[in-house]
């Protein structure tokens, strides 16, 4: 059973920064492809930013050059640095997991990120 907790949202002046995490467990396949996701109140999910096992990332043009996806593999953690917020950015963030290539079947329960 895969379970995903992420961590490390938090209140935060535009123009600054958070990390966030979100831990794994439960994943027997390290090959799986990991995301980051938010949605906003009224708004539909947002996916910002994917990396594959081979650590190559993809970013949504909204986040592109201000967000950072990352995995420690041996801790079996996924990160997003969050650098220049904006108010808009203020979301509940998602991570997941596609465990097969099928799409994104486990997700965490969320952090909140408010700018």
């Amino acid at each position: 059973h895969v379970q995903l907790v992420e961590s490390g949202g938090g209140l935060v002046q535009p123009g600054g920064s958070l990390k966030l995490s979100c831990a794994a467990s439960g994943v027997t396949d390290r090959r799986h492809c990991m995301g980051w996701f938010r949605q906003a109140p009224g708004k539909e999910r947002e996916g910002l930013a994917t990396i594959d096992s081979d650590g190559d990332a993809a970013y949504a043009d909204s986040v592109k050059g201000r967000f950072t996806i990352s995995r420690d593999s041996a801790k079996s953690t996924l990160y997003l640095q969050m650098n220049s917020l904006k108010p808009e950015d203020t979301a509940m963030y998602y991570c997941a997991s596609d465990p097969n290539g099928l799409g994104f079947t486990y997700w965490g329960q969320g952090t909140q990120v408010t700018v």
